[in-house]
C-alpha cells in the first residue's frame, strides 16, 4: 500500500483529492459503479493501467473506505472489489466530469480505446424515467437502472432480466445527448435511435 500522501491544506476540495486524486482511481470507481467486479475484469475494462498501479490503487481506496474487498460463495470464491456507500457516493462527481470533459471528446482517436459501458453513466444522466433500460450499441451491450435509489447504477451487458425498455442507438448519439447538443426528441425525430417496450419507462422515453 502506497503511503497517504496530502495536499496538507483545510479545504473540502484538497481533503477530496487525497482520496480520488490520484491516477485511475476515479476510473476505477467508474467501473465499480457497476457493482461488484473481479480483478481481472477491472483490468480488462482499464486498459492501459499496469497490474502494479490498479492492484496499488485498489488497496489505498480500501483504506480509504471508498471500496470493499470480498470473496464470492462457491461456485464462484472469486474474490471481488465493489464500492462502500462513501465510495458510491462519488456518482454524481463522476457525471459531473463527465458532462464537462464532453465536449472535448470531438472525433474519436485512432489510439482510444472504447467499451459500450463507458456511455452508461452520460446516458443515465441524460434519460428520464424510471425502470431497467437495456442498451445495445455497435460496440455492445449495457444496462442502466434509471431512478435507482441505490445499488448499481448501470451493469455491463444485457439486463438480467427481462427490461422494462430497450433502446438502440449509435456512439455519435449517445456523445451528442451527454453534451446536450441533441436532445431525446430530436434524436427520435431524426431517427437516430430506437425505442422499445409497451412499458411507462419505454413510454416517458418516446415522449407518449
Amino acid at each position: 500500500m502506497s503511503p497517504r500522501r496530502s495536499y496538507d491544506q483545510y479545504c473540502s476540495t484538497a481533503r477530496a483529492l487525497d482520496a480520488v486524486g490520484d491516477r485511475w482511481t476515479l476510473l476505477i470507481v467508474r467501473e465499480l459503479l457497476a457493482g461488484p467486479r473481479r480483478y481481472t475484469d477491472l483490468h480488462a475494462d482499464l486498459p492501459g493501467v499496469s497490474t502494479d498501479v490498479l492492484a496499488s490503487r485498489l488497496k489505498d481506496m480500501e483504506r480509504d473506505q471508498l471500496a470493499t474487498r470480498r470473496r464470492l460463495p462457491p461456485p464462484g470464491a472469486a474474490y471481488v472489489y465493489e464500492l462502500t456507500l462513501r465510495g458510491a457516493e462519488l456518482l454524481p462527481v463522476i457525471q459531473a466530469l463527465g458532462a464537462w470533459g464532453a465536449p472535448a471528446l470531438a472525433e474519436r482517436r485512432p489510439t482510444d480505446a472504447v467499451r459500450a459501458h463507458w456511455f452508461a453513466l452520460p446516458l443515465l444522466r441524460a434519460l428520464p424515467g424510471e425502470g431497467l433500460l437495456e442498451v445495445r450499441l455497435d460496440e455492445g451491450e449495457f444496462h442502466l437502472r434509471l431512478g435507482a435509489g441505490s445499488g448499481p447504477a448501470y451493469g455491463d451487458g444485457a439486463a438480467p432480466e427481462e427490461p422494462d425498455a430497450r433502446l438502440a442507438l449509435d456512439a455519435e448519439t449517445c456523445t451528442a445527448l451527454e453534451e446536450g447538443v441533441l436532445t431525446l426528441p430530436q434524436a427520435l425525430a431524426e431517427g437516430r435511435l430506437v425505442i422499445s417496450g409497451d412499458s411507462t419507462l419505454a413510454k416517458t422515453l418516446r415522449g407518449e
